[in-house]
């Protein structure tokens, strides 16, 4: 079974500081250890995946492998070998090809000199899924050190590799959906890459995955081509927040506006509107835009969109004003305390 993404197991996205690291990873830590949930093999099993995934994210260098290159990049995952102490103390990965003997890894810049040549570059956001061939080229190079020929299986010839592409939306267009074109490395790491035209559904979330059959690193010998997995990053919007499909915006209002009601012009995803503020409105409280939010892909119904209002007094009130809200405080309002039971 694949190994789960390292940020998704955190709760964090891929520009997570260190330190909102460190915070989810002890916030997840306590909730799933072992002694909070005794005789739990879920939870013990969810710990130790929230403890791997902080081992290699909360290390600088191990991260940036990981963001290269995946679970691969970091001995997790795929590889059904592991790890011992070798000499000096260093680490001796190891890797098990079609239940042969295990094959000794000492050395991991060897291991990812096989991404190095031209055709692939981490700018360019590719990077092979796990579980896919991404040693071969590898344990050619590793045999041929130990005075022997790697045996070549059934499965590996040929066979076409699944791709990750990441890409980074702006806020509209994942909400909205848009056509890029990028490019695709060809069958070999040394080939030209060619253009592909991919199309985002409306209503993508950050983090989400798309998948596009048929266009990953092509088969040869009549093997099928891999899949184009494309991830999607978003950037923030100005002003509005997407919770699932719902979209939030704060709407500062003045304190004659909330106490005595409004109409006020306020901005949705399908241009401005405006919204009638009911008089004593709190702040805190959420306006509803029914189907005001995000359309997601399919059928599925349409989000609403919610203005939270915040009131803002005055920050220097003229003499005016200060006059008139001496008289409101001297006109006997009630307390907004009255009844919390202080």
């Amino acid at each position: 079974m694949p190994e789960r993404d390292y940020y998704e197991l955190l709760g964090v996205p891929r520009t997570a500081t260190a330190d909102q690291v460190k915070r989810a990873y002890r916030k997840l830590a306590k909730q799933y250890h072992p002694d909070r949930n005794p005789n739990d093999k879920t939870a013990e099993a969810r710990f130790k995946e929230i403890h791997r995934a902080y081992e290699v994210l909360s290390d600088a260098q191990k991260r940036k492998m990981y963001d290269q290159f995946g679970h691969a990049g970091v001995g997790g995952g795929a590889p059904p070998g592991g790890w011992a102490a070798g000499p000096g103390g260093r680490r001796v990965y190891t890797w098990s090809s079609a239940g042969g003997p295990d094959i000794p890894i000492e050395d991991l810049d060897d291991l990812f000199s096989v991404f190095a040549g031209p055709g692939h570059s981490s700018a360019g956001g590719f990077t092979d899924r796990v579980g896919d061939s991404v040693f071969d080229q590898f344990f050619g190079r590793a045999a041929q050190r130990r005075g022997g020929a790697r045996q070549a299986r059934p499965e590996d010839a040929g066979a076409g590799r699944n791709l990750e592409y990441t890409i980074t939306l702006t806020f509209d267009q994942a909400v909205r959906g848009t056509t890029l074109e990028i490019s695709v490395p060809s069958a070999a790491w040394h080939s030209p890459a060619g253009k592909v035209k991919v199309k985002i559904p409306a209503g993508v979330a950050h983090g989400q995955r798309i998948r596009i059959r048929g266009k990953g690193r092509p088969g040869t010998h009549g093997s099928l081509p891999g899949d184009l997995y494309i991830l999607c990053q978003v950037e923030p919007h100005p002003y509005f927040r997407r919770l699932g499909n719902d979209i939030y915006l704060n709407l500062p209002l003045s304190v004659t506006e909330a106490a005595l009601g409004a109409k006020v012009e306020i901005p949705t995803l399908d241009g401005k509107t405006v919204l009638t503020i009911p008089p004593g409105t709190p702040s805190g409280a959420k306006l509803r835009l029914k189907n005001k939010g995000v359309q997601p892909a399919g059928n599925q119904p349409r989000g609403d969109q919610y203005a939270v209002v915040r009131i803002v007094p005055p920050k220097s009130p003229t003499p005016r004003q200060r006059e008139l809200l001496e008289q409101l405080q001297n006109a006997g309002e009630d307390s907004p305390r009255k009844d919390l039971g202080w």
